[in-house]
């Protein structure tokens, strides 16, 4: 941790943020590996959900707290749903501390946008804005200059921001794709996944000003690896690691919403896949540490009179009450588990092997 708590021992509720913190501390040490100052780069993508709009009420001191915690455990954090409001991402930034610096899109307009916006969290210590940001535009299909039919673009927009962290020289583009239909292969998910994909793997080809190294990253609503959606990704050229297929997101841990695949012009698909095949990586369920099931009753009072009763004013049985508080703590934290990956960052060895073994120029 690079940054304090300021608690009060007297308060009920600072007592149980601390003992959370320490259980919550104790699993990230068991399960991730420790940042390193140059070798590699903790790289996560973490949808927190509506952060932070007021449909349970707003973050708590004490989530805030919990994802600052967990944030500060990756070098590089692609975060999808910031709310419009700004201000609980505020407290997370002043939590964090001031070397921890993001990049921020507009809100995405109308109902499919849902005030949502895409954000890149790092810490500056370690990774270096690289200078290129935008958001994703497709362009129309065209043929001898004329537009054949407009395109569609994505319901929320890609953002795209180039960084640097040692060797390391890449571009990330955090994406929210369309959910549609609680079906596996919604066609408009399916048709977002495929434009995106087969655009930004072509702009890697041919677009050699900045990096050739691309990880496209975020929510991609994706159900299974078996599904159209996940092979649409790979048949435009991205290759993504075995041990992430292997890592469902959300918070029963059944579907594979969350994804990072990679492509990369100058590794080549050789180099890149020995580099990263077996590279550690996961998924980190937070609320095994902390706003537990056997909580629950710790929570009621603060939760409020929607956890007693219904919107109808009637009493709630228990399990509604259970109920209600799952769900009430994903407003909290969140209803996707933070995906992550260590990746390398030192290709001194490799670029020196490569100059050695250059053969000479005729003159």
């Amino acid at each position: 941790m690079s940054f304090y708590y300021d608690f009060d021992p007297t308060e009920a509720a600072d007592r149980r943020t601390a003992a959370g913190l320490l259980r919550l501390r104790e699993k990230l040490d068991a399960e991730l590996p420790p940042r390193t100052i140059s070798d590699t780069v903790m790289l996560a993508t973490w949808n927190i959900r509506e952060f932070d709009s007021s449909k349970y009420g707003h973050r708590t001191d004490e989530s805030i707290a919990y994802i600052a915690e967990i944030a500060a455990r990756f070098d590089l954090i692609a975060i999808q749903e910031v709310h419009a409001d700004l201000s609980g991402f505020k407290r997370l930034l002043d939590t964090l501390g001031i070397w921890w610096k993001f990049l921020l899109t507009d809100v995405t307009a109308g109902s499919a946008g849902n005030s949502e916006r895409m954000a890149f969290l790092y810490d500056s210590r370690k990774v270096k804005f690289g200078g290129l940001s935008g958001e994703v535009v497709i362009p129309d299909k065209r043929s001898r200059g004329k537009i054949l039919h407009p395109q569609r673009q994505l319901a929320r927009t890609p953002f795209l921001c180039g960084f640097e962290a040692g060797w390391l020289r890449f571009m990330l583009c955090t994406v929210h794709i369309y959910y549609g239909t609680a079906k596996a292969n919604d066609p408009d998910r399916v048709r977002e996944i495929e434009y995106l994909s087969k655009f930004m793997a072509g702009r890697v080809k041919k677009d050699t000003s900045w990096s050739q190294n691309l990880v496209l990253l975020g929510d991609f609503n994706i159900f299974r690896p078996k599904d159209v959606t996940f092979g649409a990704l790979k048949k435009a050229g991205f290759f993504i690691p075995e041990q992430l297929q292997s890592l469902p997101s959300n918070i029963d841990q059944s579907k594979h919403y969350d994804q990072m695949a990679f492509v990369s012009n100058y590794y080549g698909k050789k180099i890149m896949t020995e580099h990263l095949q077996n590279c550690r990586a996961g998924v980190f369920n937070f609320f095994e540490a902390v706003y537990r099931e056997d909580e629950e009753k710790s929570y009621g009072r603060l939760i409020g009179k929607n956890y007693r009763q219904d919107k109808k004013g009637k009493a709630r049985t228990a399990r509604s009450k259970t109920n209600y508080y799952k769900q009430w703590r994903t407003f909290q934290l969140s209803d996707h588990l933070p995906m992550w990956m260590e990746i390398p960052a030192d290709f001194g060895h490799l670029y020196l092997t490569e100059i050695a073994n250059a053969k000479a120029k005729k003159k």
